[in-house]
Order: C-alpha cells, then sequence, then structure tokens
C-alpha cells in the first residue's frame, strides 16, 4: 500500500476527532495540530493517543514557522484544514482574529504547499453561512451566490477563494466541502444543539431550571458529524479535485429541534408569546422550561440553510442517513449518560431510562 499521511488541523475539534478516528480505520498515519493551551483541549482525542499512529504536534494557524516546520516534517500526502474559530456569534466580537485563523489560515497552508513542493492533496472546510441570507436561493447548491452575513462566513469566503484560485493556478488538489450543520455528542457546548441537549438532560435530573434561546424560528439542515468526515475523505480521493455541497437537504427549525430533544425525556411543550418573547411550558405541569432573550439573536440573521446535496451523492454516492430525531436521540441520550461514562460517543441503550420521565 502506498505511503498515506493526514495532517489534520483542527483535530481535538468535533470534526477532527471523528476524522482522525476514520483515517485510522483505513490505515493513515495520523498527525495533528494542536493550539497550545494552558489547560488539556485533547479529550475528544485522548484514546486515540496511545496509539502509535497519531502524533500531535504544538502549531498555531496564524504562526507561519510553526506551520512551515511541521509540513516539512510530517510530509503529509493529506491534509484536512478543520481549525477555524468556528462560532459564528462569537466572530462579531473577535472579528480580526477569526478572520486571521479562517481566511488567512487556510491561505498559509496552499502557500507553503506550493513554496515546499509537496504534493500533498488539500481539503478545506468550508460551511453553508457562506449563502447566507440571500432571498429566493433554497435550497442551495455549489452553483447558489454567496452572501456571508457574519465575520466568520466572511472569513471562510475568502479561504473558499483561495482554494479554487490556487487550485486553477498552480494545478492543486485543493477542494472544498462546503458542510452544512453537522453535530454529535461532540460538539461544544456553545453551540445550539449541544446547549438544548445538555439543557434538557440537566432539566430532567433537576439540575437545571430553564433552557435560554435566541432564535426558535432559524432553519437549519442538521445532519450527523461521523457522516460527513466520510465525505470529506471521499472527496479526497477522486480522479479530480471539486467542491461539494454536504448536507441531507432537510430543514428544521430550533425550535423542533428542541421539542424533539424533550421529547426524549417525556416532556412535552406547548408555547406561549409573551410580549416578543416566548415561553415554553410543559404541557402536563405547566412549569416553563424554555424561554427566548434577544441577547442570544446574531447582529445578522441568517434564516434558511437547506442543502442541495445532488452532486455529492451522483458523483460520489455520498448521502446523510442519520436523520433529525436520530440525532436529538443520540445527543440527548448522551448527556442524559454523560456523568456516569465520561465522554464517550457509546452510550448503553438503557442509560436513559433512569432518568427519563414517566408519564
Amino acid at each position: 500500500m502506498s505511503r498515506r499521511v493526514a495532517l489534520i488541523t483542527g483535530i481535538t475539534g468535533q470534526d477532527g476527532s471523528y476524522l482522525a478516528e476514520f483515517l485510522l480505520a483505513k490505515g493513515y498515519e495520523i498527525h495533528g495540530i494542536v493550539r497550545r493551551n494552558s489547560d488539556f483541549t485533547s479529550k475528544r482525542i485522548d484514546r486515540l493517543l496511545t496509539n502509535p499512529a497519531v502524533t500531535t504536534h504544538y502549531g498555531d494557524m496564524v504562526d507561519v514557522s510553526s506551520l512551515h516546520t511541521l509540513l516539512i516534517r510530517t510530509q503529509p500526502t493529506e491534509i484536512y484544514n478543520l481549525a477555524a474559530q468556528s462560532h459564528v456569534q462569537v466572530s462579531f466580537n473577535v472579528p480580526d482574529y477569526s478572520a486571521e485563523v479562517n481566511a488567512l489560515g487556510a491561505l498559509r497552508i496552499l502557500s507553503l504547499v506550493k513554496e515546499i513542493g509537496l504534493a500533498s492533496r488539500f481539503y478545506q472546510a468550508s460551511t453553508s453561512e457562506l449563502f447566507g441570507g440571500l432571498p429566493g436561493t433554497v435550497p442551495q447548491s455549489e452553483a447558489t451566490t454567496f452572501m456571508p452575513r457574519s465575520p466568520y462566513a466572511a472569513g471562510k469566503l475568502f479561504a473558499y477563494w483561495t482554494v479554487r484560485n490556487y487550485r486553477e493556478a498552480y494545478d492543486m488538489f485543493a477542494v472544498n466541502g462546503i458542510l452544512f450543520n453537522h453535530e454529535s455528542p461532540r460538539r461544544g457546548r456553545t453551540f445550539v444543539t449541544k446547549k438544548i441537549s445538555q439543557a434538557v438532560a440537566r432539566i430532567a435530573r433537576d439540575e437545571q431550571d430553564t433552557l435560554v434561546l435566541g432564535n426558535l424560528d432559524a432553519e437549519r439542515d442538521w445532519g450527523y458529524a461521523p457522516e460527513y468526515v466520510e465525505a470529506m475523505w471521499l472527496m479526497m480521493q477522486q480522479e479530480r479535485p471539486e467542491d461539494y455541497v454536504v448536507g441531507t437537504g432537510v430543514t428544521t427549525t430550533v425550535r423542533r429541534f428542541v421539542e424533539l430533544c424533550f421529547a426524549e425525556v417525556n416532556i412535552h411543550l406547548d408555547w406561549i408569546r409573551d410580549d416578543k418573547l416566548e415561553i415554553g411550558v410543559d404541557s402536563r405541569s405547566g412549569k416553563p422550561l424554555v424561554k427566548t432573550d434577544p441577547r442570544y439573536l446574531r447582529p445578522l440573521e441568517v434564516e434558511h440553510l437547506q442543502a442541495d446535496p445532488t452532486k455529492i451523492a451522483q458523483e460520489i454516492g455520498w448521502r446523510a442517513r442519520t436523520n433529525v430525531a436520530e440525532l436529538a436521540r443520540i445527543m440527548v441520550r448522551y448527556d442524559l449518560a454523560y456523568s456516569d461514562y465520561g465522554f464517550e460517543d457509546a452510550v448503553p441503550e438503557d442509560a436513559i431510562s433512569r432518568w427519563r420521565k414517566q408519564p
């Protein structure tokens, strides 16, 4: 078998950890870039670090010298650029840093690959946030006009076009995966799906009173992250580099995702509008469990994101397999069992029964 070495930026994140597991099963040697922190941030990949095929290296997407050293040292055959300041709301608070990582990070790596003369294939983690709020463009495909609505999305758009430019100017194998929202038990707790599933579990255990959210009517195309890293890999195995939209093709409101999560603990909600705010109450007890707060609204909202995954289905054969109800079930069951089973995906099927509220 030919040498297969993957360099993963953002290996400690949700996608990076799943991708590392996926590539290990394929026989890859894995190198991951880890940003130095005063606290350990590797819990998603801790169990992989005993494998001799996995090596982590300190580096940073804003530090050219560290990237240059790592590329020469590891000589990767495939580079997966997953590192990002990935929180949309936070990007309004730290726009300069978001641009340094999200926009210039990809440029730095591609420029170094060209300068060093590596034959590495390059994957750029792009995002559905590129499409923003352009009216009349649903669902969104590879041909849809971009309209970024946040510093996060603007930085990702720069990276998207950088990939296209380097691919065409220098005949590099470089691809953009325009991934719509993909979630899992490993999602960071500041992201809305994880915030919801974790709050539902805590409410079911009487450890939290209410869940506070922003826009309940925002619609997203939510899929299951382990399936999306398979799509990343498949793009990198094609004869010609192409950009692909990756998603389920089905949208769900934040409100509906909340309802699906609460249903997993036998709680059903009724919605009450109070002036401009909404409250979700337990239909049996009348207890308020969900509240909206304008502080959680973005300065610019993106109301409706829905993938048109026709191209990747036809050309590569990839399709999402987990629907949003199954996704909610996976996440809530994990969060119900978290304190007993630690940071793992595998949760015993009966773990939920100890916490499920009885009708």
